[in-house]
């Protein structure tokens, strides 16, 4: 009686991190302190820049319009973390460069952001509405939303640099992420995270729509720039001749 052939076993499955998973720690094990210092010290600077040019504008403030979707939207308090949240996201992307040069080219953008904005707010001040009667009442009965609103005055409003930097960091970590073969879901939680945080910023009613669309212009032209100087430096790279070294009559190196 023949015996039928065996299938020949099957290689045990690596067990433990993938390609893209050991390239994410590898990235962020990568001047670690030079991109955590770099990334706290450059938001304590704005913070400091932009509670300067919040208290002392120069002009009369513009109250921004409210349009109907801003009528439509709902106060939402549960929204709030989403809101705090996104300086955990643009500390995501830093984390995620893989050299110093790559990591000042992402600072200068997001100074350029900065500096765009806090330009606008002290040239043209702006602030969102007066809360109503009722979203005032909620908001009362909040202690950390009040804080915020208390905190923040309100101003500052156009373009809202909240929505500028998200936009920015979604950009960035979309490019990072593709670059090292990380899989769709992890993309598409990324941008959830962003268009989230949005979000957040018209719930909580830090912002109104048009300030949202200007935050959101001035990112995404921000982020196209630094896309396109990335790829220019990455064709200089590749074109770059490699050196020739050249053996002396002696046979030295």
């Amino acid at each position: 009686m023949k015996q039928r052939p065996t299938r020949p076993a099957r290689a045990p499955q690596a067990i433990g991190s993938t390609g893209w998973q050991r390239t994410i720690v590898r990235r962020v094990g990568t001047h670690t302190w030079l991109k955590a210092s770099s990334t706290m010290i450059g938001i304590a600077v704005f913070f400091a820049a932009y509670f300067w040019v919040l208290r002392h504008p120069i002009g009369d403030v513009t109250t921004m319009p409210v349009l109907a979707l801003d009528r439509w939207l709902a106060f939402e308090f549960a929204a709030m973390p989403l809101y705090l949240s996104l300086w955990v996201y643009v500390s995501i992307g830093p984390a995620l460069l893989p050299d110093r040069r790559a990591l000042l080219g992402y600072g200068a953008a997001c100074a350029a952001i900065a500096v765009v904005g806090l330009a606008l707010f002290l040239l043209w001040p702006t602030k969102v509405p007066p809360l109503t009667a009722v979203v005032a009442a909620e908001v009362a009965n909040h202690a950390g939303m009040a804080m915020l609103r208390g905190v923040d005055m309100s101003g500052n409003a156009c373009p809202s640099l909240h929505v500028a930097f998200a936009v920015f960091a979604a950009a960035g970590l979309a490019r990072e992420l593709r670059a090292i073969g990380a899989p769709r879901w992890l993309l598409a939680l990324s941008a959830f995270w962003c268009v989230g945080i949005v979000y957040s910023t018209l719930a909580t009613r830090q912002h109104v729509v048009l300030d949202v669309v200007a935050g959101a212009l001035l990112g995404a032209i921000v982020a196209l720039v630094h896309a396109g100087w990335e790829r220019g430096i990455g064709r200089r790279a590749a074109v770059a001749p490699l050196p020739i070294r050249v053996r002396s009559a002696a046979g030295e190196p």
